[in-house]
């Protein structure tokens, strides 16, 4: 079993847990393949039974690699998503950052979830992903995002005009920041805190949020991911900000832009004891009552 490592922001705190991870792999007789600059980090405080090999980005990474660890908080996960694209390689993700919304295995989980890797006893979650078309060429040949695609305004400049239409019908013109459409899986993200709704994974749809709306009586809305969203922006500036997940460009307001359904998935691994709603109570205090 062939299993990728990825780490973008070393911290020398986490080495105890690291060395544990690496020992527990090996223990399991799991080969292991880590993202180089990770690695150059890595291997001057923890010790390899053998020098494992190596990838440095989407190309490099086996195409037979059985699953990819990602090692931080959700942003670590949302840059895991560029290395898998298409390939079927499913994630997992270890929470050593804050709030581990989608890296929802926590430190003293891991040698449970390491086991339930090997002996194959949890579930694979297929999750939806939005596709960015625009006419100019954007995110390095990775137009796609597991969370969401935002148009926001540059810097301080003033409030932007976002028309938006669903497949050439027009639904609305946001006077705001900006604009979210989130993927069910993002709906727990940027979209939440700007009052949008939780969505369940499975559903087949996006959630259009519009960020600080000059109208108040504009609110989210829930629309069939089977339609492609476009949109025409105007601004006082020339320049604005277009962001898949945590990656960001700078377009000018005459780049055509729409989003629709990815054509494909990415695999989420679930340990057994893990699901949806737990998370949801546990990460964002579902219900919780402090008068109890």
């Amino acid at each position: 079993m062939l299993i990728a490592l990825y780490n973008r922001t070393f911290d020398e705190q986490d080495i105890p847990f690291l060395q544990r991870l690496v020992k527990l792999l090996e223990m399991h007789r799991l080969q292991m393949v880590i993202f180089s600059d990770f690695y150059e980090q890595l291997k001057q405080h923890v010790t390899f039974s053998e020098t494992p090999r190596l990838f440095s980005g989407k190309r490099e990474l086996p195409l037979s690699t059985d699953m990819l660890i990602s090692l931080g908080g959700d942003g670590t996960m949302l840059d895991a998503v560029c290395f898998v694209g298409n390939s079927n390689i499913p994630l997992i993700g270890v929470n050593l950052g804050r709030l581990g919304f989608l890296a929802a295995i926590s430190e003293d989980e891991v040698e449970n979830a390491i086991l339930s890797l090997v002996r194959g006893s949890y579930t694979l979650e297929k999750r939806s992903l939005l596709h960015l078309d625009s006419s100019v060429p954007l995110f390095d040949g990775s137009p796609f995002a597991l969370n969401e695609f935002t148009i926001h305004r540059l810097d301080t400049s003033s409030m932007i005009k976002i028309h938006t239409y669903l497949n050439g019908e027009f639904l609305n013109t946001y006077w705001a920041d900006g604009l979210i459409v989130a993927t069910p899986t993002g709906s727990t993200g940027y979209s939440l805190s700007c009052g949008g709704p939780v969505v369940f994974p499975q559903a087949s749809s996006f959630v259009i949020t519009p960020v600080a709306p000059h109208n108040l009586n504009t609110r989210p809305i829930v629309v069939p991911d089977d339609n492609v969203i476009s949109f025409e922006i105007e601004g006082r500036s020339e320049h604005f900000l277009c962001t898949l997940d945590s990656r960001t460009e700078s377009i000018r307001s005459n780049v055509q832009l729409a989003v629709k359904r990815e054509n494909f998935t990415v695999s989420l691994v679930r340990p057994d004891e893990h699901n949806f709603l737990n998370t949801i109570r546990q990460k964002l205090y579902w219900g919780i009552d402090k008068r109890n």
